[in-house]
């Protein structure tokens, strides 16, 4: 859950674990949400809001058949469970969630440069001839 949903614990993010009795075997795979959103502000007001995040967690949930070819940029995922013991039981989501990082291409400084010089430039011309006009 996006930290400060509970005051007074603001900063703190909050996860729920749901523990399912089986009668076969063991769980051997472990099913993340990256929930950002409950349907409130965050502020101390916590006004609604149109994100929201819970109607789409419950119907994840209840099909979660669907959520194995997920990959880990996409909301929600599975992680097998010898990873997480890998990972010394680490439940933490950012543990797991892969972040797709884009590249930037800026214009060059000297480009930027050459144009705000130019633009002074104008502006001195444009303030001499209105200085002349008064």
């Amino acid at each position: 859950m996006p930290s400060g949903v509970f005051k007074p614990y603001a900063g703190v993010s909050t996860a729920i674990i749901i523990f399912t009795k089986t009668t076969v075997g063991a769980t051997d795979k472990v099913w993340f949400y990256d929930m950002t959103a409950d349907g409130f502000s965050l502020d101390d007001q916590r006004n609604p809001i149109k994100e929201n995040d819970i109607p789409n967690i419950i119907k994840r949930y209840n099909d979660l058949g669907k959520e194995l070819k997920r990959k880990r940029t996409d909301k929600s995922f599975f992680v097998n469970k010898d990873e997480i013991v890998k990972n010394d039981y680490d439940l933490s989501i950012n543990k797991y969630k892969e972040i797709k990082h884009e590249v930037v291409e800026y214009r060059d400084t000297k480009e930027i440069y050459k144009e705000i010089i130019d633009l002074e430039s104008e502006l001195q011309q444009k303030l001499k001839e209105l200085d002349g006009i008064l």
